[in-house]
C-alpha cells in the first residue's frame, strides 16, 4: 500500500473589493515587481453569459424538458430565463470579445437581453462596430 500524498498549489492573486462586488486580480511578473492585469469585462455580463450556457447545457442534456420546468426548478422567472438563453445565440467571436471586455458600449447586459439579430454578421455590426 502506498501512502497518500498531497500537493499544495499556490496561486498569487489579490482580491480587490469594489462597491457591491469582489474582483480577483492576478499578478504579472515584471522587472520591478508585480503589476495587476486589469479586466474590462462587465462582471454582470460575464455572469449572465455563464448562466446562459449552463442553462442551455442542462436543456441539451435533457435534465429539464422545457424552459418552464427549468425556471420553476431554478426559481427564476420564465421570461428572464428565455432572455438569458437567447445569449447562447450570440456569435462565438462576439462572446469571446464580451468575456475579454473588448466590445463597444452597445454591448451591455440590458442591451443584450433585448432582441438582437440572429445572423452573426449583423450581430457583430450592431454590437461591436469597428
Amino acid at each position: 500500500m502506498t501512502a497518500a500524498t498531497s500537493i499544495t498549489v499556490r496561486v498569487p492573486l489579490k482580491i480587490r473589493r469594489r462597491p457591491g462586488r469582489k474582483t480577483v486580480v492576478t499578478p504579472v511578473a515584471e522587472e520591478g515587481g508585480d503589476a495587476a492585469i486589469p479586466t474590462r469585462a462587465d462582471p454582470a455580463l460575464v455572469k449572465a453569459l455563464a448562466r446562459a450556457f449552463r442553462y442551455q447545457r442542462l436543456l441539451d442534456e435533457g435534465r429539464y424538458a422545457s424552459i418552464t420546468e427549468m425556471a420553476a426548478a431554478e426559481r427564476i422567472e420564465r421570461g428572464y430565463l428565455g432572455s438569458l438563453l437567447r445569449l447562447t445565440l450570440l456569435a462565438p467571436p462576439l462572446v469571446e470579445k464580451l468575456m475579454e471586455g473588448r466590445v463597444g458600449l452597445g454591448a451591455t447586459l440590458p442591451e443584450l437581453l433585448q432582441p438582437f439579430p440572429e445572423i452573426w454578421q449583423h450581430q457583430h455590426m450592431l454590437l461591436a462596430p469597428q
